[in-house]
């Protein structure tokens, strides 16, 4: 599905990170919630916030986010550049 990109995953988060050459990548986008393995929408309806896939939705609940906010700051440093 998405063949110009390396698909990383922890527990129930997602990112795609694309290729910038010598052996380095960057973030696509940014990380996602998954919803049965598929990447999810994050949107806020009647003052809350859901991560939302085709028609099942999650509530992005304090421990969710923590969750999503843990993996996309634990993978930005590991794209950081080797000292």
């Amino acid at each position: 599905m998405y063949a110009n990109y390396v698909g990383v995953r922890r527990g129930n988060c997602a990112a795609l990170l694309a290729p910038v050459g010598s052996g380095t990548f960057e973030l696509y986008g940014q990380p996602a919630y998954l919803i049965a393995g598929n990447f999810t929408a994050r949107i806020r309806r009647n003052g809350r916030d859901w991560f939302v896939w085709k028609k099942e939705k999650l509530e992005a609940s304090e421990a969710r986010l923590a969750e999503l906010k843990d993996f996309a700051a634990d993978l930005a440093n590991a794209l950081l550049p080797a000292a």
